[in-house]
């Protein structure tokens, strides 16, 4: 068994596990790395955390080849904690926050040129998790002393691969005119501004849209799609 096998979690394995049925081989090295899966000549990366220093692994794979990057994000989840004493009761919650595809951008900031590259996308999936929590007093005081162990998926919720970064327009879920600031997209997303703000991060950075003024101190944007 590998490395990568004995340190994977459960929400990683279920989700690998999808992506090598039907045909699909699993911890298949490619000229130096190991992806996590390959079916029909296509690699599947799966990412359950952050996107930093993913850049050079997946640039190099994209080079050989067609590569999916699938990226979940909790829709729903319930939290189980475990306390440090085994002689205290369990506790189970559902969550109050809830995620969306289009939280992807907080991800997608770490590499908002790569879905120039012809070969490589980005699949996002919408989960229902149960996340595992363990009490630990070396935690910071800020997290309240519990620690996130794993994360277990109950069913996938939705999903949506990203094939380019124009794609990100299709979530909007109203209409934006140009130009625009991220105070409007934020309004045509339905979004907070935060979530805005890294969309037009990397819709710029990957030269989907471009500066072209200001409204006071709001930078304004307008498209270069033809």
């Amino acid at each position: 068994m590998s490395i990568g096998i004995l340190n994977e979690g459960p929400l990683h394995a279920a989700l690998k596990a999808t992506y090598v049925a039907n045909g699909g081989e699993a911890e298949v090295k490619v000229e130096g790395f190991v992806a996590d899966a390959v079916r029909n000549g296509v690699v599947y990366e799966i990412q359950t955390g952050s996107f930093s220093g993913l850049n050079r692994k997946l640039t190099h794979l994209a080079n050989l080849g067609p590569v999916v990057l699938v990226h979940p994000i909790s829709g729903t989840k319930k939290i189980i904690k475990q306390p440090e004493d085994a002689s205290k009761k369990v506790t189970m919650r559902k969550s109050p926050k809830r995620g969306a595809l289009v939280h992807i951008v907080n991800e997608l900031v770490y590499i908002p040129s790569l879905l120039n590259h012809p070969n490589f996308a980005v699949e996002v999936v919408l989960t229902d998790e149960h996340e595992l929590r363990r009490y630990d007093k070396k935690m910071n005081r800020r997290r309240g002393g519990w620690r996130v162990i794993e994360r277990r998926l109950q069913h996938v919720v939705d999903a949506c691969r990203l094939n380019q970064m124009s794609d990100l327009f299709e979530f909007l879920v109203s209409e934006l005119e140009e130009p625009f600031g991220t105070s409007e997209l934020a309004v045509a997303l339905d979004q907070p501004q935060d979530i805005a703000q890294k969309m037009a991060y990397c819709l710029r950075h990957s030269g989907v849209t471009e500066i072209c003024g200001k409204n006071g101190n709001a930078l304004q944007y307008r498209t270069t799609l033809g």
